[in-house]
């Protein structure tokens, strides 16, 4: 991408910008996949629900994974398509959205077994399945881990050993985070072996987690899925949310406000922590396009909210940017839009999208929308 062309062609800021290229890349890997081994990709919602985003891939994969009823109200909207796959798992199903829930979905994955019991339904027309938890923590950080103790998230795989209640059609289950190593699906896969053997299941969800666009040769993970499918004749689906979206967003920003503070420069943004909570969130220090790491000038870069820790860190230049400057951060396609709130009230960033040939204005935050969440406007 032509970043210093789309700096000054781009109109408003802060923006998110979506590479369209990238993400159609990022599908190359799990089309190759699917291809060796039979399996079927879903897009994971949750990382970022765009509209125009859905329907730039939905050519390009199996269906889509969602949480809630908006998700799957959303994900049908833009299907269209009774052949394609609408798969739900969430902690927090409501009874009163179920019957809905369950028109729109092909495939439930409950997540506790009392959860299942009370909300099955005798009628149907979607696959039942359990989420279930393998019991296998594969992540450092717990904030990350679907399998840290006292989890919420699925069966715990014990309470199977004696057989899966008599309706249920597949399993689900999720194990890792922004994972490059696939040592992780060999392991949970013969976790799950002997309950794979004495059941009849016509599918298993391998869950997101992994960035299969990150790795450089996809047939080992390709052989594993075929051999899944091959030995248990079982549809396999996989789930990458990130993987598709995330290194193809960025955060296009404006310098509004340049001053020292105990000695350091400081440079204000006409963004903040609050359009990619997962900074705060996590403490995390995200990557900055135009921060060069042997410049010998040094400045925080902070949001231009009143929260004290609305801070980016501090990056390195070999000239520090002046008021009015554009800087870029990268990799933010998945989890800061979806995440990103009005605090102060600011609004949101503009969402653009990005091919070789031009960009799109695609969504814009306005007071009207700042109004309707605040006011009692009647709709």
């Amino acid at each position: 991408m032509k970043w210093e062309e789309l700096k000054r062609q781009i109109p408003t800021s802060p923006a998110l910008v979506l590479d369209e290229a990238r993400i159609l890349a990022n599908l190359k890997p799990l089309q190759t996949i699917r291809q060796a081994s039979g399996c079927k990709i879903l897009y994971s919602m949750k990382a970022l629900p765009l509209a125009a985003l859905l329907a730039l891939i939905k050519d390009q994969v199996d269906g889509f994974s969602v949480s809630s009823l908006f998700e799957a109200r959303l994900a049908s909207e833009v299907l269209a398509d009774a052949g394609a796959s609408i798969h739900l798992t969430t902690p927090g199903m409501r009874p009163d959205e179920f019957a809905e829930l369950g028109r729109l979905c092909s495939h439930i994955s409950f997540n506790s077994l009392p959860q299942h019991q009370r909300l099955q339904a005798s009628v149907r027309d979607y696959s039942p399945g359990l989420r279930v938890n393998p019991k296998l923590s594969f992540a450092d950080d717990q904030r990350y881990d679907p399998c840290r103790p006292h989890s919420k998230l699925g069966v715990d795989i014990e309470l199977l050993r004696d057989g899966l209640p008599a309706d249920v059609e597949g399993l689900h289950f999720h194990t890792v985070f922004a994972c490059r190593d696939f040592k992780p699906l060999q392991q949970t896969l013969e976790k799950l072996r002997p309950i794979l053997k004495c059941s009849r299941l016509k599918w298993l969800n391998l869950g997101g987690g992994y960035l299969y666009n990150a790795i450089a040769d996809p047939q080992d993970v390709a052989e594993l899925i075929r051999q899944v499918c091959v030995e248990f004749g079982i549809d396999v689906y996989v789930e990458p949310g990130k993987g598709v979206v995330g290194n193809a967003g960025y955060l296009l920003t404006t310098v509004l406000d340049r001053f020292v503070s105990d000695g350091k420069d400081v440079l204000i943004l006409d963004t903040s922590v609050n359009h990619h909570p997962e900074v705060f969130e996590y403490q995390m220090k995200p990557h900055l396009r135009e921060e060069d790491s042997a410049g010998e000038q040094s400045a925080i870069l902070a949001g231009s909210t009143c929260l004290a820790g609305d801070v980016f860190g501090e990056y390195r230049f070999g000239r520090i940017p002046e008021v009015g400057e554009r800087l870029v951060f990268a990799d933010v396609g998945a989890y800061s839009l979806i995440k990103a709130n009005r605090f102060n009230g600011y609004k949101l960033p503009d969402v653009y999208g990005v091919n070789p040939a031009r960009w799109v204005l695609q969504k814009r935050d306005s007071y009207a929308d700042y109004r309707r969440q605040w006011t009692n406007s009647g709709d």
